[in-house]
């Protein structure tokens, strides 16, 4: 059977096996296109997958008359629920090889429901592993490995209300089920946004960015969930607990913080009070052209060191200019963009451009501010009235950055490795960061290959003391050997992130890709914590067993 709705509305259908929606997958000829630009890879597109084709294994448990009406082994919904949204899971989809299915799928519609199925899972030995949109690209939300008698993929989407809504402190109180466009649909009648705009915002839930601390669209100031966060509700297989509602609080380690970034292996959030803001009314935005990217690595930190607080400030070295069409002649290019719910913000526009200018930009004319329709947020396609840039180059980043993760599938249908990774480091690591990884992960990758890589980069978030570089590869790979591939390409990429003490990720959380380098981050004493909390929390360890520790 195809996939749950993306959303309750919409009759469109979630891929099962790559991003995003089934219809909006490149077909054969635009896979084939896209495969001509990288020399080696397939002749003809690898099949689209079918959960028929797939060794589905009868589910090794069956659950309690009680708990029957929550639970589902349907082959379609097994399938669907079996991995993320990463290269490595899209691949093994093409070739045939998803790994461990899960034996069911609970759909709880509340926390007693959550309360309950965790109860039944520690008894019986099942692992569980919490999942919202399903879009990590961080191997999150799949089970890897034998120690379990079941596993149980516990999908929260049924649980995507707005509880209650406090329009004098702008606050809301949601449930982790709701994916992006419901919670904003639902937010919109009050005039109040949450205003967190990931680029999986269609497909991923508030839970899943609260679980995995996500980044959101605002490249500066406000740039992570955590900011957003008032309270907390978790259910753990010792018990339930939410934190109080406070504008800010110095009573010890925060309980939030502990959760925060868990990825459902401590406990499963089931809902938040979120602080809001007023929908933005003003918005304007423009773009810069440099001919020396580290020149407009100095003007993107001057920048980031300012009051401006640009809502925008991404940064395209000029492979990743080229490739989303906002620049054909080599220049780097910096795409700005400013939003207020109060007020003009023009004059924020026009003196981060003139910082731009000085150190050696080139500027077009910025866009409309009152009442523009200028979009400055690639999200803004499904929460805002419809409208066209002005600047052509914001225009075309804006488009290319909704669509990119259809065209790695398309492009891993052809054979090739495509894929990203982030990180963050501080400003005085970042140009040599940005140099080593682009010649070390090229090298690894034509090693493991024998063909020529793409390695682009852009910075995403910007800080006053560091950036978040995100990195795009790209290299045709060997039939049958692309999971090995990246896996060797990852690995390079993960060395030299550890050797500039660059984080080995800003905003895709650990998952179980992660978890060799995230050993080597943190602390000894905090890993010794972590375990603790983790043996005391789920004295089973059945919570999404292998995520953050063993």
């Amino acid at each position: 059977m195809p996939a749950a709705p993306s959303d309750p509305g919409s009759p469109r259908t979630r891929s099962w096996w790559g991003w995003g929606h089934a219809d909006a997958h490149p077909d054969d000829a635009e896979c084939a296109a896209l495969g001509a630009l990288l020399p080696g890879t397939l002749a003809r597109p690898l099949p689209v997958p079918r959960i028929a084709d797939l060794a589905i294994a009868r589910p090794a448990v069956t659950p309690p008359s009680s708990l029957a009406h929550l639970v589902t082994a349907d082959p379609g919904a097994r399938a669907a629920h079996a991995m993320g949204k990463a290269y490595r899971d899209v691949i093994r989809a093409l070739r045939g090889r998803p790994g461990r299915i899960p034996d069911l799928v609970a759909h709880p519609t509340g926390d007693q429901d959550v309360a309950d199925l965790l109860d039944w899972a520690g008894t019986h030995g099942v692992a569980v592993i919490p999942f919202g949109g399903g879009s990590s690209v961080v191997g999150g939300v799949e089970y890897r490995g034998d120690a379990h008698r079941a596993v149980l993929s516990l999908d929260l989407t049924s649980m995507d209300r707005v509880l209650e809504i406090d329009t004098v402190g702008r606050t809301a109180r949601i449930q982790a089920g709701a994916l992006g466009p419901v919670l904003e649909g639902r937010l919109r009648p009050y005039g109040l946004t949450l205003r967190h705009f990931p680029q999986s915002f269609e497909f991923s839930t508030l839970g899943g960015w609260l679980a995995t601390r996500a980044g959101g669209h605002y490249a500066t100031v406000r740039t992570h969930i955590d900011d957003f966060v008032q309270s907390l509700r978790v259910i753990t297989p010792a018990g339930a607990g939410t934190s109080w509602r406070l504008p800010a609080s110095g009573a010890g380690p925060s309980p939030d913080r502990l959760f925060l970034g868990s990825e459902g292996a401590l406990g499963v959030i089931t809902e938040a009070w979120m602080r809001l803001q007023e929908r933005p009314r003003h918005k304007a935005s423009a773009s810069v052209a440099f001919g020396d990217f580290h020149r407009a690595l100095d003007a993107v930190r001057a920048i980031a060191q300012t009051d401006l607080a640009p809502a925008n400030c991404r940064l395209l070295d000029p492979g990743e200019a080229l490739l989303s069409g906002a620049s054909r002649d080599g220049s780097t290019v910096l795409v700005l963009g400013f939003e207020s719910a109060t007020g003009p913000v023009r004059d924020r526009l026009a003196d981060a451009l003139d910082i731009a200018r000085a150190h050696g930009g080139r500027t077009s004319p910025p866009g409309p501010d009152r009442g523009s329709p200028a979009r400055t947020n690639p999200a803004d396609a499904h929460t805002e009235p419809a409208g066209a840039d002005t600047d052509p180059a914001v225009s075309a980043w804006r488009s290319a950055f909704l669509r990119m993760p259809y065209l790695r599938d398309g492009l891993a249908r052809m054979g090739a490795v495509v894929e990203t990774f982030e990180t963050a480091a501080t400003w005085d690591r970042i140009p040599a960061l940005i140099d080593d990884v682009r010649t070390e992960v090229a090298a690894a990758a034509r090693k493991a290959t024998g063909h020529p890589a793409t390695v682009n980069c852009r910075l995403t978030h910007v800080y006053p003391d560091g950036a978040a570089p995100y990195f795009t590869v790209a290299v045709a790979g060997r039939p049958g050997d692309e999971v090995r591939i990246w896996d060797d390409i990852k690995a390079a990429a993960n060395d030299v992130l550890h050797r500039h003490r660059a984080t080995i990720t800003h905003h895709h959380a650990v998952g179980r890709d992660h978890r060799p380098a995230y050993d080597r981050q943190r602390p000894d004493p905090f890993a010794l914590a972590l375990r603790a909390a983790k043996t005391a929390l789920d004295p089973h360890h059945i919570l999404n067993p292998g995520v953050l520790l063993d």
